[in-house]
């Protein structure tokens, strides 16, 4: 047999003749019928939908560190049935790619394929990072390692594999990987959205101005390459004397979840309080006036992911309104 083939039994009512899986690298034909197998996932909270080829193509082909050979697919009677997706992340500074941590992003089948489908396919992808020089792996993204699918998989970020996605959860799981760090996704309805007025706000609000700046420029050639399709807002809190920004918060806009959620939502990342103001309630003040002015503009939702384990953060979103919806699980092979 082939090296480059494996025998599976394909699930089905009735008994049939194994099928002969080829599996190889990613080639312009296949792109319609990659498109096909994300949408023939279903819904799911996580997983943009409806994807097409054009979709597929801006968003992930379109990346300047693409290579084909780790964009690798499973075909049986010359018909695609899986795909995963390997890559790496950036240099510390975000200036160019590091082949140090691999990632297989996705693992994804059409839902009839057999499970030994999924796990040869992560047993490759495996083996195309270490040939890269990968010395450690993972399975999900994990900012900033998350090479392709921002925006298409996991929403406001992509850390991770979601537990409202138990499917791809259980081809790490079968392959060895280990929990990293698990992150709560949580959801603010801006229209229940109420601001915290206590004396402590009132006091900020005296001393710094809320600023917003749309577009701004990336901070490394990693954030050009992962925000390049999406409109940013940074929000920050500038001192009424001269000075530097006490705390600052970015949000995306979430257009690629429109068609899966039916609203208008933006993600929230990056939010830094400077080390001798945190626990001083600018964090919850920044982010009130940004929700009011987020409104304004016909947003509907705010997402963010938290760190489990980080109570003040907890706590902070929780006194806001934000409600736990999901959780993310960043994997991690030993």
């Amino acid at each position: 047999m082939d090296p480059g083939t494996l025998a599976v039994t394909a699930h089905t009512a009735a008994p049939i003749a194994p099928t002969l899986i080829e599996y190889r690298s990613f080639r312009n034909t296949d792109l319609a019928q990659l498109a096909e197998i994300w949408r023939v996932q279903g819904a799911q909270r996580g997983l943009m939908q409806p994807m097409s080829a054009l979709l597929f193509e801006r968003f992930v082909l379109s990346k300047p560190y693409f290579e084909r050979d780790g964009l690798i697919v499973a075909a049986a009677d010359g018909k695609l049935i899986g795909f995963a997706h390997a890559g790496f992340g950036p240099t510390a500074d975000g200036q160019s790619l590091s082949r140090d941590r691999g990632v297989t992003c996705l693992v994804m089948t059409r839902p009839e394929a057999d499970p030994a489908v999924s796990a040869e396919l992560l047993v490759r992808s495996e083996a195309y990072l270490r040939a890269a020089g990968a010395q450690e792996l993972f399975a999900g993204g994990g900012l900033p390692s998350a090479p392709f699918y921002f925006g298409l998989y996991g929403g406001s970020e992509f850390t991770g594999i979601l537990d409202s996605d138990p499917r791809m959860q259980q081809v790490f799981h079968a392959a060895g990987y280990l929990p990293r760090q698990i992150w709560t996704v949580m959801h603010l309805d801006l229209a229940t959205f109420r601001p915290t007025v206590d004396r402590q706000q009132m006091q900020i609000r005296r001393h710094t101005s809320f600023e917003s700046n749309v577009d701004p420029p990336a901070t490394s050639w990693w954030d050009a390459c992962t925000y390049e399709a999406f409109e940013r807002t940074l929000c920050f809190l500038a001192p009424r004397e001269r000075g530097p920004a006490a705390a600052s918060v970015q949000f995306w806009n979430m257009e690629t979840m429109t068609g899966a959620w039916g609203l208008h939502a933006v993600g929230l990342v990056n939010l830094l309080v400077s080390a001798e103001r945190q626990r001083q309630g600018l964090a919850r003040f920044l982010m009130g006036e940004a929700f009011r002015q987020l409104h304004s503009h016909s947003v509907a939702m705010v997402e963010v992911y938290v760190p489990e384990g980080n109570s003040p953060a907890v706590a902070v979103f929780a006194s806001l309104g934000f409600q736990p919806v999901d959780r993310a699980v960043h994997y991690a092979k030993p």
